[in-house]
């Protein structure tokens, strides 16, 4: 069934513009509070947001759907979306909210919602709240004297430092690094900085002002050329870039060079089969992953097993087969013995370790593999199916018997914007970007014809 609220990331749109109305936001803390509420028990929800304009609307509308369902709201305020699936556990909460539209522009917002495990939302759970949605709500309400209270919770940001520095291995401090960290003037700009300096590194901070309209603006791991500038001018050891709710992370070298996911998913896996504490020998990564990650492992004698684009896919298939480690290359990482969502801090403790560790630069620790040719472009759609057109269909199956020995060819819709994605990869840089080029046209003239 098509999902008219839920992407492959929660509810995702432009502020104060359908879905993503206060009045959609109320709707669905009625409609998650009524599915949640289970047994005699008080029950409760923890919110959280990053630092958008628009989440005190969505917040406070949040707040009244939930109370107005019998719920007590606990509110949090800025934190990473990882501590808040922390908190939903340790807060024993009945469901966790993250208000945050992750990597986007300010002017989106989101709902990404996890449940009293921490974990995100199933596909089931999901179409049941979509269903809810579309009714009338006025019979889910509570009763006037089971009205929900809201209270905002202090301490969290102490709580969610001290749960990363514990992931850190006791043997590791990180006296001696200097560490530029761009938090996006995102949900981290307080815990991040502060759990560095904590564990002993020279910390030198960027995008840590945020002013509401500034998140991952020209900053932050979509927009990492400003780290690799202030790595340059501050002779720093490594550069950490989160996004603006701070569950991906990129890496730049002390070059100013930029390590994506896919890298760093490869030096935790070293690190941690060397150690024997890699579960599943291998690891989970996405479709969009790059064939060089996967030839890498399997010549370690480990394997990459494939889900579709979408931590939570990731994290069901890790939680299904039991490993330990996946991600995606755009630096979502979920390390399970640490928690249960991507979490670039905590990530990036685990590069700072292995750098330790090592007592080499950051260059040579995070050089696993060589990348395949990689090309990956977008057609902005605005309505029509131009991938069931037969044009389009035939160019596609063309395109793939050419890659079939050499490469991989990947085309999907956007899960978050009206958008086509087509990626190709292979051995043959030249040859992948003809055929992306020339389906991302026949893509374009099937769109304009609709």
């Amino acid at each position: 069934m098509k999902r008219k609220y839920f992407g492959t990331d929660g509810i995702r749109g432009q502020s104060n513009l359908f879905p993503m109305t206060p009045d959609l936001a109320m709707r669905v803390g009625i409609a998650v509070g009524t599915i949640f509420r289970r047994g005699a028990h008080r029950h409760r929800v923890v919110i959280g947001k990053d630092t958008r304009l628009s989440g005190y609307m969505l917040e406070n509308a949040m707040v009244a759907g939930f109370t107005a369902a019998g719920v007590d709201a606990f509110v949090l305020g800025p934190i990473p979306t990882p501590a808040v699936a922390m908190l939903t556990r340790s807060l024993r909460a009945d469901i966790g909210v993250m208000i945050s539209a992750s990597h986007n522009p300010f002017e989106d917002n989101g709902i990404k919602l996890f449940g009293p495990d921490g974990y995100k939302l199933s596909d089931e759970i999901e179409a049941q709240i979509e269903e809810l949605l579309d009714q009338d709500l006025s019979g889910q309400l509570a009763k006037s004297t089971e009205i929900g209270r809201a209270k905002r919770i202090d301490g969290v940001h102490d709580r969610y430092i001290e749960h990363a520095k514990r992931t850190l291995p006791r043997d590791v401090t990180l006296k001696g690094l200097r560490v530029a960290i761009d938090c996006a003037n995102g949900a981290a700009y307080k815990v991040a900085p502060a759990a560095l300096w904590e564990l002993g590194a020279d910390v030198v901070s960027l995008g840590t002002d945020p002013n509401g309209m500034n998140i991952n603006l020209d900053c932050g791991s979509t927009h990492p050329e400003a780290l690799s500038r202030k790595v340059h001018e501050v002779r720093a050891d490594i550069g950490i870039a989160l996004d603006g709710d701070a569950d991906r992370v990129l890496i730049v070298d002390e070059h100013g060079k930029i390590i994506d996911g896919d890298q760093l998913m490869a030096v935790i896996a070293d690190s941690w089969a060397a150690d024997g504490l890699l579960a599943g020998n291998g690891l989970v990564a996405t479709v969009m992953s790059n064939l060089g990650l996967e030839r890498h492992l399997q010549s370690r004698g480990m394997e990459l097993y494939r889900t579709k684009v979408g931590d939570r896919y990731v994290v069901e298939r890790m939680r299904e087969c039991g490993f330990n480690l996946g991600g995606e290359q755009s630096g979502h990482i979920v390390m399970s013995d640490f928690g249960t969502t991507g979490d670039g801090l905590v990530a990036a403790l685990q590069i700072l370790a292995c750098v330790k560790r090592q007592n080499k630069p950051v260059s040579e620790v995070c050089n696993r593999f060589e990348p395949v040719p990689q090309i990956l472009k977008n057609v902005r759609i605005s309505a029509g199916k131009p991938l069931e057109e037969p044009a389009v269909r035939q160019a596609i199956a063309d395109a793939e018997a050419e890659l079939a020995r050499t490469g991989r060819l990947l085309i999907r819709p956007s899960g978050t914007e009206p958008l086509i994605r087509v990626m190709a990869e292979g051995d043959d840089r030249s040859q992948v970007e003809r055929i992306v080029d020339e389906l991302i046209s026949v893509i374009g003239n099937a769109r304009n014809a609709a």
